[in-house]
């Protein structure tokens, strides 16, 4: 779920849009699944995504990039300045993990 380069750790997620509310559900496959208000239009998921990833992780909103998956659900994301190890405490508090 989370790799690190010392500068930067990679996650991934399965995102499923039109949920209820934004929350954690889980993790399926290796992958956090994050549950979204935001349909999938015009990047409303995406922008939703990285508004809920930068407040549970702490992260600044720049600090966070997708990768790959920009119109899948399963998503590969950046995130700047945190370690695999600070990335998973902060998903364990986020209920995440």
């Amino acid at each position: 779920m989370g790799t690190d380069d010392r500068r930067s750790v990679k996650l991934t997620v399965r995102v499923i849009p039109g949920a209820p509310r934004d929350e954690f559900s889980g993790v399926r496959d290796g992958r956090a699944v994050v549950r979204l208000q935001a349909r999938p239009v015009k990047g409303a998921a995406n922008k939703a995504l990285i508004e809920f990833l930068s407040e549970t992780l702490q992260a600044s909103p720049q600090d966070i990039h997708i990768m790959a998956g920009h119109h899948s659900r399963n998503k590969t994301l950046r995130v700047v300045g945190l370690t695999a190890a600070q990335l998973k405490q902060r998903l364990r508090q986020g209920g995440a993990l």
